[in-house]
């Protein structure tokens, strides 16, 4: 005997996947960041509530053939919700709704199946019913909630590729049309006869495609991690290398022109006193042009803003400097070289990129402020970029491997219990780095372990 002859096994409650596809919806926002305020959100979430239940419902009795134009309705549905409540693109939206749909789908399953084993003459009672439900789904939500919370991004941002979209596309459809071919069309040699044997189809595909899912995105994010913290070390070391390759260069400089300064005096006496005059000048010119050295207090950012300060020169950049370097004294000389340099390099590259040379202006400031060290830089953009996640998204093509300056700014400044601020204002791109000034203990400790 079959065990479900009462109950119609494959004829699942609309409104049941209606909640479940909007509680699945809400169990990854809530490990993304959230594109509303607290009422806004709690009012788009309700309202994603009663369209997918709408939906669903008016939709439960359409023919056969119009059952899966339905279901990517619902789909479409769901992807609208997480644009309206989480800050992500597009391509982010769609990986995380076809994520949603999946699990949605085997909380429907697997609930209503419990359902029509226990209660096979449909005898239950409504708290006992929508208990199941809440029981079942509650159980699923909290267990998938925690291992996404393990995973997901600390910043809550969630970046996504193309590729990586389309391969989680395909899988979702394959999952998909395995679990649901018996119910769309029972005529294929892979079909099952029995509706309890559809049923089972469906539940154990789906559970699989929901690990399958699943595993896909850990690996995903752990290469992710992975790449990324590689990426960054490799900035902080070339970072630091162009520091101590700019110190070798500035100090052989100096040694050099500190001997023309000599030089000069002996060329005073050159008889043709225009001529004579007319080449010290230009010579001291030069000597003013490669004595840029800065001094800040702090040996490494004196470098740094020497180095950076002929770059700018070079490409008609004009640099002001206004920093009190002994404020970094607490710092580790590759974390100083990782915020100064990148953010440097950054707005360097960008004002190359202005066609008129006057209006190529970077501004620096360092100074300590009660008990934080600030540092402040602008430089002119009259094309202000797009911003995801509260940092601008690069503008190159290789896009992952790009974009990750500011994210090494961002790392460095956490391991100080700082913060970073980006915007822009009136055409200027402003970066605001505040960092706690240590107490003296921790000072203490700082200088005992040899920073």
């Amino acid at each position: 005997m079959d065990g479900f002859t009462q109950v119609n096994v494959l004829d699942i409650p609309r409104i049941y996947t209606a909640l479940a596809e909007w509680a699945a919806c809400i169990c990854f926002s809530m490990f993304l960041k959230p594109r509303l305020k607290k009422a806004g959100y709690a009012i788009a979430a309700g309202l994603g509530l009663v369209l997918q239940s709408v939906f669903l419902v008016v939709s439960g009795d359409v023919r056969i053939w119009l059952w899966l134009p339905c279901m990517i309705g619902a789909m479409a549905l769901m992807l609208v919700l997480l644009l309206l409540l989480n800050d992500i693109d597009f391509t982010a939206a769609v990986y995380t709704c076809v994520r949603a749909f999946l699990l949605a789908e085997f909380m429907a399953s697997i609930e209503w199946q419990l359902h029509c084993f226990w209660w096979p003459k449909n005898d239950m009672r409504w708290w006992q019913q929508w208990g199941l439900l809440l029981v079942v789904y509650s159980v699923i939500f909290i267990v998938f909630g925690i291992v996404e919370r393990k995973y997901a991004a600390k910043d809550r941002r969630l970046t996504v590729t193309n590729k990586e979209c389309l391969r989680i596309v395909l899988m979702g459809a394959a999952i998909f049309a395995v679990s649901n071919l018996s119910f769309y069309y029972e005529k294929t040699p892979f079909s099952g006869q029995y509706a309890s044997e559809i049923m089972n189809i469906r539940t154990l595909v789906d559970a699989l495609g929901v690990v399958l899912i699943f595993t896909y995105h850990i690996q995903r994010s752990e290469n992710e991690a992975r790449r990324e913290l590689g990426t960054m070390q490799a900035m902080f070391e070339n970072q630091y290398a162009q520091y101590k390759m700019n110190r070798d260069s500035i100090e052989m400089v100096n040694r050099k022109y500190h001997d023309l300064k000599h030089l000069i005096e002996v060329l005073r006496v050159e008889p043709d006193a225009a001529l004579r005059e007319e080449w010290l000048d230009r010579l001291e010119s030069d000597i003013r042009s490669y004595e840029l050295q800065n001094k800040t207090g702090n040996s490494v950012l004196d470098t740094l803003l020497t180095a950076k300060m002929v770059t700018c020169q070079k490409h008609g950049i004009t640099m002001t400097v206004v920093a009190d370097g002994k404020c970094l004294s607490f710092m580790d000389k590759m974390d100083i070289c990782t915020i100064f340099g990148n953010a440097l390099d950054n707005a360097i590259e960008h004002e190359r990129t202005i066609p008129e040379k006057e209006k190529r202006m970077v501004h620096v400031k360092l100074h300590t402020q009660k008990q934080f060290v600030l540092f402040e830089m602008e430089n002119y953009c009259p094309n202000p970029p797009k911003f995801r996640g509260g940092f601008p998204v690069t503008t190159k093509e290789d896009s992952e491997n790009h974009g990750y300056g500011l994210k090494s700014i961002q790392y460095t400044v956490k391991k100080y219990g700082g913060r970073v601020m980006v915007k822009v204002e009136k055409e200027w791109f402003l970066l605001k780095v505040l960092i706690p000034l240590p107490t003296e203990e921790e000072l203490g400790e700082i200088t005992n372990n040899g920073n």
